[in-house]
This record gives C-alpha cells, structure tokens and sequence, in this order.
C-alpha cells in the first residue's frame, strides 16, 4: 500500500504541473495526463506522432465524476457499467468540463470508469479525470507488457510508475457508443 500511495502522490504532482505519466491501467499500460489540461493532451498526440483528429479515452473515478463531464448521462449507462465483465469504455455525447482538444468530431468522448485501485485513488487524488491512451506511436501495435513499451514512449514522458512492470495485460477495454436518442454501437468487443 505505501508503494501504491507513493506513486500516486510522485504521479500527481507530474499531472498538475501539466506533465505526461506512462502507467498501468486495468487494461493496457497508458499515457497519461490531465484531462483537462490542452497543453499536455497535445503533448500526447505529439508524443505518440498521431493526429489530434485521432480520439482518446479518458478515465475517471466514478459515477459522479461522469455526470460532471458528460451534459447528459444515457440511464443505459449506468445499466452497462454495473454489469460489464470486462473494462468498458463508453462514448458519449456532449461531453463538457474536458480540453477540447480531446472531444471527438460530433462533439463525443470516450470515457471509462477507473477499476483498478492505482488510478482509482489518482483520479480521486487529482479530482479530475485523466487521459488514457495505449502506450505506442501511431500505426505500432499496443504493447501486452511494459517490457515492449518503445524507447520513444519511455523518454517522452515525465513520470514511470513502478508498479505493475512485470504483469502481462489484457487486451484494450470494449468501446460502446451510446447516444442521446438511446441508440448503441458496438465500435470494439
């Protein structure tokens, strides 16, 4: 616990100073930053060579953090979150309260609810959620372990946790797309 606290309190003086942190979530190892900070989402695209017309996900802590970034939660939401049996990442309209140059064409974002208690307690840490994106230039494959994270990625950001190196992850979360009108896409199972 006290070296799960450490790398939360090292990751969040990284996040508020406008810095990108490389760290494991409860999928595939991330590149991480404030949400809410353009500045550092843009140092992402750059950082991963990807155009910012390419969407991220963000993560946050809980359902409540969702409704302060989303205008309109969808009821099947909250239906999907509960009963999901593995990490899934909803898109949803008009999102609010984030960078903009995070929020997709057609005015969506990507948002899952944090399961894993390292970003669980640094997104409640930061009070804001956090950028999730794989930790790969554009066009490479997502690495399944920190061991295959590219030279690239590991100098072009601020701050490496020390957890998790050695676990070989699952495959990215399902994305879900679900909009006002209560329509639902299935973009990735």
């Amino acid at each position: 616990m006290k070296d799960l606290l450490s790398e939360v309190n090292a990751c969040h003086d990284i996040l508020t100073k406008g810095g990108l942190i490389l760290y494991p979530t409860d999928t595939v190892w991330g590149i991480g930053c404030d949400a809410t900070n353009a500045a550092a989402v843009e140092r992402i695209y750059t950082l991963k060579q990807r155009s910012n017309t390419k969407t991220m996900i963000c993560l946050v802590a809980n359902d409540f953090m969702l409704e302060q970034h989303v205008e309109k939660v969808p009821e099947l939401a909250y239906d999907i979150i509960d009963l999901a049996t593995k990490p899934t990442t909803i898109v949803y309209e008009s999102p609010k309260g984030v960078a903009a140059n995070l929020i997709a064409e057609g005015n969506t974002l990507a948002i899952r609810v944090a399961s894993d208690q390292f970003c669980q307690f640094l997104i409640k840490k930061l009070k804001k959620p956090i950028v999730s994106t794989s930790a790969n230039l554009a066009g490479h494959p997502t690495p399944n372990s920190f061991k295959e994270i590219s030279p690239e990625i590991l100098k072009g950001v601020d701050y490496i946790v020390n957890l998790g190196r050695d676990k070989v992850n699952n495959t990215p979360s399902s994305i879900i797309m679900l909009r006002n009108d209560g329509s639902v896409k299935v973009i990735r199972e």
